[in-house]
């Protein structure tokens, strides 16, 4: 039996907590994969060349070897992932009203995910 085409992924309810910089990280951010699953502590740090941002997936470090808690198994999951959460940062950190870029270091930018 052939297999069905997985559906594109759709990621919502993206949200952005800025962070003091440190080492290029940035701010940690969470968003919905297809209405269904909340993936959050997503790393976002700045480019080493200053371009934009990237993203990394939550680990755990046992012993001499670094788990993966989750990461996406295929490219477009891994691109939409991106994608949302770039658009958010730039919305967050390069298009604030605040001098210089700036943000409330005690608000969330984005929303939390609700139980329906």
């Amino acid at each position: 039996m052939p297999r069905a085409q997985p559906e594109q992924p759709t990621i919502t309810e993206v949200q952005i907590i800025p962070v003091k910089p440190s080492g290029g990280l940035v701010a940690f951010a969470g968003c919905i994969l297809n209405g269904q699953l909340y993936l959050g502590a997503l790393g976002v740090h700045k480019r080493l060349d200053g371009t934009g941002y990237r993203i990394t997936y939550p680990t755990k470090k046992v012993g001499d070897r670094r788990l993966n808690y989750y990461h996406p198994i295929t490219k477009e999951a891994g691109l939409a992932i991106e994608q949302a959460v770039v658009a958010k940062c730039i919305e967050v950190f390069e298009k604030s009203d605040e001098p210089d870029g700036g943000y409330s270091k005690t608000s969330t930018y984005g929303s939390w995910p609700t139980r329906a």
